[in-house]
């Protein structure tokens, strides 16, 4: 049974964002109470319609404490993606639209909120207690690997040395990022970045500098996803989910943390199963999509994805960047036309799918002329990581 077109995203909302611990004394039930009202308001939905519950990662805010908190009176699906980070965020879009499919919801609340302690970051989990104590941190603990840069800068540089990518093809994705995000008012990262500041930032993890990581703050998003019988009575334009793709190769397994992957899969992001099951079941090609929502935790991990998703040839996303083709304004591909995780804000890619949205509504800061289709990925990361086409 295909997903295609028998479901619709009809309202987004998002709280207000802050840096890094800014938000840690609020209740996340109350953020996500803030992101919901946003999403209500502009659907035309009653929170007594909401019926099922989908999130991913590490989520304590169970249907159990949401239901009552929020008003809404049964939960008829509840479901949470297996994995870490943001590999998920597609994936719970994908679970809510097949929970109305199979009739076991009516309308569903896809959700995440972030509060960071003042005292731990996410970027640090990796050389926790808690992960010390795993026997598969052994693989990794032992040789200085404990964050997430250091992680994926290995993949990249690999890339870099088959393929002659550099740091400058990084700073393209970096600075063209930025640029979106200077004409969005909530993006957090609104100051001039040009190649050159790009190029002299502190290192982080070679090949990453600074400007190649996402950022750390606080903040929620709520997306609705309804079937496509109820949208036609709302108040916004329903963008119809097109297919939907999660899970990946086998042998990537772990692959971000233990660095086990076979040597064709190393120099990826690890997308080009997702990407080949995607375009399958949307039954449209590359070549049909508009604009991309490209999860970039980090800049070098956009440039794999253009080449898993099929925009580019292995070794050929760097050029491709440099070739101005991520702007909205007539680049090949427009990428993350919002800021993405680099400029705008960091929610575990809550905010890339919501970008997808407002794309194909018209409404974006940045708006893609004529934009029809949107692609949304997921985090490269251990599996299950998960990716979206949507379409006006």
């Amino acid at each position: 049974m295909s997903l295609r077109d028998r479901c619709c995203i009809v309202g987004v909302g998002a709280t207000a964002y802050g840096k890094r611990g800014e938000f840690y004394e609020r209740g996340q039930i109350e953020q996500i109470r803030e992101a919901l009202e946003a999403a209500l308001a502009e659907s035309g939905l009653d929170r007594r319609e909401i019926d099922g519950f989908a999130s991913y990662s590490v989520d304590a805010n169970d249907p159990s404490l949401l239901a009552p908190a929020l008003g809404i009176p049964a939960v008829d699906f509840s479901n949470l993606v297996f994995g870490g980070g943001g590999g998920g965020t597609c994936a719970a879009v994908a679970n809510a639209a097949a929970a109305i499919v199979a009739g076991l919801a009516r309308v569903v609340m896809v959700y995440k909120v972030i509060t960071q302690p003042p005292h731990q970051r996410f970027g640090a989990a990796y050389g926790s207690a808690a992960v010390a104590s795993d026997p598969l941190s052994d693989f990794h603990r032992p040789f200085g690997l404990v964050s997430p840069a250091q992680f994926f800068a290995l993949l990249f540089r690999r890339h870099m040395e088959r393929y002659g990518t550099t740091t400058r093809h990084l700073a393209e994705v970096a600075v063209q990022t930025r640029e979106h995000a200077r004409r969005n008012p909530k993006a957090l990262r609104r100051d001039p970045l040009t190649i050159e500041q790009h190029q002299a930032s502190r290192p982080i993890a070679e090949p990453f500098r600074l400007f190649d990581c996402c950022q750390e703050n606080d903040g929620g998003a709520v997306v609705l996803v309804t079937s496509a019988e109820r949208a036609r009575d709302l108040c916004q334009k329903p963008v119809y989910i097109l297919g939907a793709a999660q899970g990946g190769v086998a042998l990537w397994g772990q692959g971000l943390t233990s660095q086990n992957q076979p040597d064709e899969l190393y120099t990826t992001a690890g997308h080009g199963h997702l990407a080949r099951r995607l375009y399958e079941r949307a039954g449209v090609a590359p070549k049909d999509v508009d604009v991309a929502l490209l999860y970039d935790h980090f800049s070098g991990m956009v440039l794999l994805q253009l080449e898993d998703y099929g925009f580019c040839a292995p070794g050929e996303s760097g050029p491709f960047a440099a070739d101005g083709g991520l702007s909205f304004r007539g680049g090949r591909l427009p990428v993350n036309t919002h800021g993405g995780n680099l400029s705008e804000v960091y929610l575990l890619g809550m905010t890339h799918v919501i970008e997808g949205v407002r794309q194909l509504r018209g409404e974006s800061t940045s708006q893609v002329e004529g934009a029809e289709i949107a692609l949304v990925t997921a985090g490269p990361s251990n599996l299950p990581s998960s990716s979206l086409l949507l379409r006006r």
